[in-house]
């Protein structure tokens, strides 16, 4: 189970999208008519006035089951689980409605509710995203439904809004990090994806704390896209791959050096190797014969 927040302007168009559709049915409304989509759209206005001052007084939610757990919902069941999200989420004492809607393979429920509630107040939407993710995990592992293992699951073209530029950035710095050796490399390769990053330092120092990717009006943190790419987990993955690549590079030497001393034709490939590792080519070649006498001389 997955949900989806947002807020608006506009109930006449919100009541609109969700209703004016064949296959749309109408679940459980509280506080509104609903014997047609006007009265519904009037009722909802006339509370909110209550409230003038609050521009975006549309509430407007999704909540998505998979198609796996289709044969274990019914109307009944979803209500119910829509009236638990929404009192777990802190929205109580207003007008809303709940519509079904049966457009897609996979169960998904509207939930329309009113920011101005039956008081005048405000229903607050600050950490509402944060909270939704919450309420939705509780809820799935509460009814026994159906958990994609991690976000490489996630059906891509059914995002929008924000977490679509959320998965957008998972995909492309989960991929980024395995291919940097360093700090710098990974900023330029994000640079080059369309994609900067900020760093959060503790308060005067320059110890970092954290870390945040933009992409166009986008800002994140690291660990709000995905908690393994915190500033912490990012740097340890790129440590990480510094050490596999310096590993690397130390057994290709060792393993060259040991054919050479038992395959004299590897002589040549030395030689080459010096001169790729010295600033000339009179330096490459002193540098080859210097290690050949001293090899020697051991040996003697």
């Amino acid at each position: 189970m997955i949900g989806k927040v947002k807020i608006g302007k506009n109930f006449g168009g919100c009541i609109r999208y969700n209703l004016e559709r064949e296959q749309a049915t109408i679940l459980y409304a509280n506080g509104i008519r609903t014997d047609s989509i006007g009265h519904i759209i009037d009722d909802f206005n006339m509370q909110r006035k209550m409230n003038s001052e609050l521009g975006q007084a549309v509430g407007h939610i999704v909540l998505s089951w998979s198609a796996k757990d289709k044969d274990k919902l019914t109307p009944a069941i979803m209500t119910e689980h829509a009236q638990e999200y929404l009192y777990k989420m802190k929205i109580t004492d207003t007008q809303c409605l709940v519509v079904q809607h049966h457009d897609r393979e996979h169960p998904h429920i509207h939930i329309v509710y009113n920011r101005v509630n039956n008081d005048a107040k405000t229903i607050s939407d600050q950490y509402q995203r944060k909270r939704n993710v919450e309420v939705c995990k509780q809820l799935t592992l509460k009814h026994g439904y159906y958990m994609a293992k991690g976000k490489a699951h996630v059906n891509r073209q059914q995002l929008t809004g924000a977490d679509k530029t959320k998965y957008e950035l998972y995909d492309i710095i989960k991929g980024t990090v395995m291919q940097s050796k360093n700090w710098k490399e990974f900023e330029s390769l994000l640079k080059q994806q369309g994609i900067g990053l900020q760093y959060k330092y503790r308060s005067g120092t320059t110890e970092i704390q954290g870390i945040s990717f933009c992409k166009g009006d986008s800002k994140f943190k690291g660990s709000e896209i995905d908690r393994n790419l915190s500033y912490s987990k990012l740097n340890l993955q790129i440590e990480l791959n510094h050490h596999q690549e310096k590993a690397g590079k130390q057994k290709i030497e060792t393993h060259a050096e040991e054919t050479a001393e038992h395959n004299p034709t590897s002589q040549t490939i030395n030689i080459i190797s010096d001169l790729v590792q010295s600033s000339s080519y009179e330096e490459a070649v002193d540098s080859h014969f210097l290690k050949r006498k001293k090899k020697t001389h051991h040996i003697s």
